[in-house]
């Protein structure tokens, strides 16, 4: 719990109970999961505690506004719900057809992310008059026929 208060104190961010235990639980999985698979992993186990959706919801905007998680849109014209990863490393992401969200193996993401051309990155700001600041990359899969 103190390396969780500790942080959040870096992060300008009050520590509750509630968001100690969302962030951990976000933080101790790998699945990218959504505000209500959130919910119902701090409301069952070991720490279970009674807390409303509403709080899950309230807690991840925090939670995202103070830059300790990021919130995964759907992608654009599909169905589902955003999705939350405490992973703030660069690092890519597949889609699968069900709407799971997967890493990549860093050091095949990070070979992914070494093509991009550092000249194209910067004709893209001049052009954007923006600052890339991070690269956020999804890979789309579907069943393999193996």
């Amino acid at each position: 719990m103190e390396k969780t208060k500790n942080l959040f104190a870096q992060h300008d961010l009050r520590c509750t109970r509630q968001r100690a235990r969302v962030y951990r639980a976000l933080e101790s999985c790998c699945s990218h999961p959504t505000a209500e698979e959130l919910h119902a992993m701090v409301n069952t186990g070991p720490e279970a505690c009674s807390m409303s959706l509403a709080t899950v919801y309230n807690t991840l905007e925090a939670l995202c506004s103070a830059g300790l998680c990021q919130k995964i849109m759907p992608p654009s014209g599909s169905v589902g719900a955003s999705r939350y990863d405490a992973d703030l490393a660069e690092h890519l992401h597949i889609v699968t057809p069900d709407g799971r969200l997967l890493d990549v193996p860093q050091q095949l993401g990070d070979r992914i992310l070494s093509q991009i051309p550092d000249d194209a990155l910067a004709d893209l700001e001049l052009a954007m008059g923006v600052k890339i600041s991070r690269i956020s990359l999804q890979l789309f899969a579907e069943p393999s026929e193996a």
